[in-house]
């Protein structure tokens, strides 16, 4: 089917929203939190917005160019921004993660207090702030509390510390983190396993440690899930599903992938802001009802998920989404 004018593949028919949301600049990801509200970051206004499931406005945060989120079961939010700061009286600004703490204030966003993860302070990592050339570029949570933080960047060459690559971050008693690299992954790989570039990173709301990443660099399968595996030959990422094997693991299925959100049933949604398409797949990668093209969306960078109950005659289960498009 045409790219341009993909309409509805499957079933189920989608519509929009009415009334349209509006007062964004080129937002760049949104979130369903776990109370549940949406937040969305607002990444051309320079701010975090709090919104509930109607989208009534009901809070916002200053932060510098807020482009990926996510929220742990501590309901704290983390954030990739940027940072701005002065050193050797040279104005600087760095990609940065934060975590706000959305109970200390009573879940009045404006109210929060903004604690930079990443980079990390000199005293612990001297090298913090050589680089102005590295950005991250997704976050996602687990049910420790840990996160998952994709970076990306010219140098990927010096096999310690490459670029392209997602670090994990865990938080102890005290506050402290404890920080690594992922193993295994390819730095510029062009097929499975690869951190070639990568757009965003989605966890599962399960016990589990298994990610899905999209990726924007060049890479056949852009699209991966990477399943964890601990076993008495192995510990680390293998592909879950493997090349040719499902119609999300198909060659240049998508072009660029910005986004993915999982329902109950780990079906799959990806927003696809070259295709200007929403592409909906189920847990073996099956393809089911996709929508979009250039006549509906205008660069889609985020899609959400979550269950509205309605009660008629009967309880009705229905899936509600809520997309946010910056401009080409």
């Amino acid at each position: 089917m045409d790219s341009n004018n993909i309409g509805n593949i499957g079933d189920t028919l989608y519509i929009p929203q009415t009334p349209v949301w509006t007062g964004f600049n080129k937002p760049k990801d949104m979130i369903v939190g776990r109370e549940p509200f949406i937040y969305v970051a607002d990444t051309d206004n320079d701010r975090i917005v709090m919104l509930n499931i109607a989208g009534q406005f009901l809070g916002e945060k200053s932060i510098k160019k807020p482009i990926a989120l996510t929220q742990n079961y501590k309901l704290e939010l983390i954030v990739v921004a940027e940072f701005d700061t002065v050193i050797n009286n040279n104005n600087l600004t760095f990609s940065a993660v934060y975590k706000i703490d959305m109970v200390e204030a009573n879940h009045i966003l404006a109210n929060t207090k903004l604690q930079r993860i990443l980079p990390q302070d000199p005293k612990v990592d001297p090298f913090a702030f050589n680089r102005t050339d590295r950005f991250y570029t997704g976050v996602c949570s687990f049910y420790d509390n840990s996160i998952f933080v994709s970076r990306k960047g010219p140098s990927n060459n010096n096999p310690v510390d490459r670029d392209n690559t997602i670090i994990k971050i865990k938080f102890n008693k005290d506050n402290s983190t404890v920080v690594s690299k992922i193993p295994g992954l390819e730095p510029l790989g062009t097929g499975l396993l690869s951190a070639n570039e990568i757009s965003s990173l989605t966890s599962f709301n399960s016990r589990s440690n298994d990610i899905i990443v999209t990726l924007i660099g060049k890479n056949s399968f852009k699209v991966q899930w990477l399943e964890f595996v601990s076993n008495s030959d192995f510990e680390g990422y293998q592909s879950k599903l493997g090349a040719f094997s499902s119609s999300i693991m198909t060659v240049n299925k998508f072009g660029k992938p910005e986004d993915v959100a999982l329902d109950e049933a780990n079906n799959i949604y990806v927003a696809d802001a070259e295709k200007d398409s929403v592409f909906k797949f189920n847990n073996f990668g099956d393809e089911l009802e996709s929508f979009g093209g250039s006549n509906m969306f205008s660069a889609p960078h985020a899609v959400a998920f979550t269950i509205a109950h309605f009660m008629c005659l009967i309880p009705i289960m229905i899936e509600y989404y809520v997309l946010f498009f910056p401009q080409k």
